[in-house]
């Protein structure tokens, strides 16, 4: 697999597919207290994805056997992240989180954009 196919199915992974999101069938977390009980102990899967997404505003993990990394912090009811696939930036954005079960939606741009579903471990 070419590394910019790597990096595109992480692209797609942490902020984005080319789905519209459809927040019904989920709860949209609206506050920081809400996210870190939701994610404390927990991992964040995808076939080749597992992160962890600490209280302290840290993001960790391999996504297809290269290391990502980065941070984040909640703002005005967003998850803001700056994000790292190995050395690549792969840059800012501020993401709607909603959650239904075990499964964390992301969705980019303010809730306006594309979303990825990790599930909760």
């Amino acid at each position: 697999m070419k590394i910019t196919s790597i990096c595109a199915s992480l692209i797609l992974a942490l902020a984005a597919t080319s789905v519209p999101a459809i927040a019904e069938e989920f709860d949209v977390v609206d506050t920081r207290e809400e996210f870190i009980s939701a994610i404390t102990g927990r991992e964040l899967t995808r076939v080749g994805i597992r992160l962890e997404v600490t209280d302290s505003g840290v993001i960790e993990g391999r996504a297809f056997g290269t290391p990502v990394s980065g941070a984040w912090n909640w703002s005005d009811g967003y998850f803001c992240r700056d994000l790292y696939y190995g050395e690549r930036d792969l840059g800012s954005n501020c993401q709607q989180v909603a959650i239904r079960d075990n499964t964390i939606r992301f969705t980019s741009d303010f809730g306006n954009g594309d979303y990825a579903d990790l599930r909760l471990r």
